[in-house]
């Protein structure tokens, strides 16, 4: 749908992050009043009806993912079912109820518990600065198969994290994202893909005091991921007095002790661990 050069200059003033989900709207309200072209004026519609309506809108959470069941070539892993899990995991707890119990009727969508979904590391969902910050993640396994010093796995890599040494390709593990590339672009067989689930990082949001999400240490399965974000639910209930923001009470504590919990249930260590070695070789 077209734009007039006023209603851009009004959407480019929407913060960042809801940007695309505020001019999808507008768009969608445009298109039901039989509108061709998005003026100033719907916009400003948008708002009122947006502002006016905002307390029926509130779910107590937001779940938001990336582009990825659209077709991202990029997906390390494929987060579909997760993301409807997810969503089921958060209605059950009836966090709608919960706010307005610890809020009030004055509730407005910052006070929602907020997780995203990203399918690589390239988070275009933004889960650095969500409460639960999901990200899928592949770890690459080095096999017995000859390598052929193509150089491609070098050549996919944009993190620099992989070299040639001799005729074997080496990782710098510090370096790598688990994004799976590498191991997508082997001819050989050399590289193939290992490990594959997500990681997550806990406590991220934006506003007056913005922070980054903290990672745990691991990659994990499906069941795992959705353990966890439980947990977090759990202690949110728990220690959110007056609406607090989850990311407002995951203390580094917190975050350790779940580190501890889940260390055993790792599918793969991440920043530390290097990539195996399998079908024939030894594990380096």
């Amino acid at each position: 749908m077209k734009w007039t050069e006023e209603a851009e200059a009004a959407i480019g003033k929407v913060p960042f992050f809801v940007r695309k989900k505020v001019r999808a709207r507008v768009e969608k309200e445009a298109a039901a009043a039989g509108r061709k072209v998005v003026t100033f004026e719907a916009v400003q519609e948008t708002q009122r009806r947006y502002l006016s309506g905002m307390k029926s809108e509130i779910r107590g959470y937001q779940i938001d993912s990336c582009f990825g069941p659209s077709g991202c070539p990029n997906r390390a892993a494929v987060g579909d079912r997760l993301l409807s899990r997810i969503e089921e995991q958060l209605r059950a707890a009836d966090l709608l109820t919960f706010l307005r119990d610890r809020v009030g009727d004055d509730l407005k969508f910052h006070h929602e518990f907020r997780v995203s979904l990203a399918d690589c590391p390239n988070a275009c969902s933004q889960p650095q600065i969500k409460d639960i910050g999901i990200l899928g993640a592949c770890v690459p396994n080095v096999t017995g198969a000859e390598c052929s010093d193509c150089g491609l796995c070098v050549e996919a890599c944009r993190d620099g994290a992989i070299g040639m040494e001799g005729e074997r390709p080496s990782f710098d593990v510090c370096r790598c994202m688990a994004c799976g590339k590498c191991a997508d672009v082997c001819p050989t067989g050399t590289l193939m893909r290992g490990a594959t689930g997500y990681r997550v990082q806990l406590g991220g949001k934006l506003g007056r005091h913005p922070r980054l999400a903290r990672p745990l240490p691991g990659i994990y399965a499906e069941d795992t991921v959705l353990s966890i974000v439980g947990d977090c639910i759990t202690f949110y209930k728990k220690n959110s007095r007056k609406g607090e923001r989850f990311a407002e009470i995951c203390t580094d504590a917190f975050i350790e002790s779940m580190a501890r919990r889940y260390r055993g249930k790792a599918l793969a260590g991440f920043h530390g661990e290097p990539p195996r070695q399998v079908g024939g070789g030894q594990e380096r």
